[in-house]
């Protein structure tokens, strides 16, 4: 078989890949991993849900294989390094989840400052009425420019809130926090000036715990966070202490590992702490952009033979943009899908 989907793509999708390819859908087999082994040997690619891991062992079960795909972005579930010696192309949609992530954080903010709708929400009619805040006029710390970052500051600098930005990997001096209208400051000036806080830092494994005691420190008394990196990024016991002590009022994470406040955690005990299961880039709009992304690299993928600068072809699948996430009849005039004529020439 070409491709083996464990996830699943927008109908349409799915439809436009089954008419090029032979494709089977069975996302069953992401619970059965010893059938799903067994049918790797003549899979060329591969759609694979986030858990479901991509190490040297399960490649080796797969010895045709050309592409490996999600529809969410995460290099921690893939063994790139091992899909690169393998000349095993890696499919993500790096832009198509940014709107969608920008719009979960602004709404958590706007939740956050307004914690009497999800009172009402709950179905508790009877419940006082909660003393809001208003963004506008308000200090917002942008703790990371992950692409995420970049929209929601738009959408937040039109809601009339002042931005001030730290990024461990952005110099102060790079025109990217003009062009966002951010003011850069330090960490520790961040904590101490933000009424509330947004986390979206590109995670790596030297941001490991990043966010300890010595930034927790100098949080700004009753601050509020939002945030979707990786829940790696936090001293779990500190942030459980400042959300103890009143120095973060309220906490919402999207997306956190399992286990990051289970029961016997300090984090547990916190009432102050919402945990949602990945809902930044779960909506209608961004899963047809993803799935119209991981059809067209897939079909790119199986019809072009393998360059000799397969490294080009890695890194550019990690990088592509939303103008590549159109479905087939919303190409603009002039461009072409992979694969079929350009009309250029």
């Amino acid at each position: 078989m070409e491709i083996l989907l464990l996830d699943r793509l927008v109908p349409e999708a799915q439809a436009w890949l089954e008419a090029r390819h032979q494709v089977e859908c069975r996302p069953e087999l992401a619970k059965d991993p010893g059938t799903l082994r067994k049918q790797l040997y003549n899979v060329q690619a591969l759609l694979l849900p986030r858990r479901l891991l991509v190490t040297r062992e399960f490649l080796d079960f797969a010895p045709v294989l050309r592409a490996v795909a999600r529809l969410d972005m995460g290099g921690d579930n893939t063994d790139l390094e091992a899909c690169r010696e393998r000349r095993i192309r890696v499919i993500q949609p790096v832009s198509a989840n940014v709107r969608s992530n920008a719009e979960y954080l602004l709404a958590c903010l706007l939740l956050m400052y307004r914690r009497g709708i999800g009172v009402a929400l709950k179905g508790d009619r009877q419940a006082p009425a909660a003393l809001g805040r208003e963004l506008h006029g308000s200090t917002i710390g942008i703790l990371g420019l992950a692409p995420s970052a970049h929209a929601l500051a738009i959408m937040l600098g039109a809601l009339g809130a002042k931005l001030i930005g730290y990024d461990p990997a952005v110099h102060h001096t790079s025109s990217m926090w003009q062009r966002l209208q951010i003011r850069p400051v330090s960490l520790q000036e961040l904590m101490a000036q933000a009424d509330a806080v947004t986390v979206q830092v590109l995670y790596a494994s030297r941001y490991e715990r990043f966010i300890g005691d010595k930034v927790l420190e100098h949080c700004k008394p009753g601050q509020l966070w939002v945030g979707m990196t990786r829940s790696a990024i936090f001293d779990a016991d500190a942030l459980a202490r400042a959300l103890a002590d009143g120095r973060i009022e309220a906490a919402m994470l999207d997306g956190a590992e399992s286990g990051f406040a289970a029961h016997g955690t300090l984090l547990h005990e916190q009432r102050n702490l919402y945990l949602t299961p990945r809902l930044g880039s779960y909506t209608r709009e961004s899963r047809v952009r993803a799935s119209w992304y991981v059809a067209q690299r897939l079909h790119e993928t199986l019809t072009a033979p393998r360059p000799s600068g397969f490294d080009s072809l890695f890194s550019a699948s990690m990088s592509m943009g939303l103008d590549s996430t159109l479905p087939p009849d919303s190409v603009p005039a002039g461009l072409s899908l992979p694969g079929e004529p350009d009309s250029r020439h």
